[in-house]
């Protein structure tokens, strides 16, 4: 009896994080130095992630001049970096990722790592060449 009740009140705490959904610390591939913090949401069944802090105080100002459309010139501070995904499986996909500076958009997967619930693979396609990068969880 004891065992149910212990496990009926860690339920929540261990669904919670296993989605993707909340902040995620950025972390640059080169540097390995955390950069940004992201959120990442669900609105209208489709997941979005948008920069909600930047690190390093000189960038926080930044402006998207490599951003096209509406987008171009808007502080990157706000911006909608993840668009349009949808839930595949484990996989969140069948959208994209903006990467404000180098200006090129890519289609992305997001999903957690296997091992490791607390750390987000963020991979970009071109084609059939990708690059991965991980993000930390941050407790809330």
């Amino acid at each position: 009896m004891y065992k149910l009740i212990l496990i009926v009140l860690l339920l929540p705490l261990t669904m919670n994080s296993q989605n993707i959904f909340g902040k995620w610390k950025t972390i640059d591939d080169e540097t390995g130095e955390a950069k940004s913090t992201v959120e990442i949401f669900q609105k209208n069944g489709k997941v979005f992630g948008k920069i909600i802090e930047i690190y390093n105080p000189k960038d926080r100002e930044a402006l998207c001049n490599t951003c096209e459309g509406a987008e171009y010139n808007k502080p990157v501070l706000g911006l909608m970096i993840i668009k349009d995904l949808t839930q595949d499986g484990i996989y969140f996909k069948n959208g994209t990722i903006f990467d404000p500076e180098a200006g090129k958009t890519y289609k992305c997967r997001l999903s957690l790592d296997e091992d490791n619930p607390d750390i987000l693979m963020v991979r970009g396609y071109i084609s059939f060449l990708y690059a991965t990068q991980y993000w930390e969880r941050i407790e809330s």
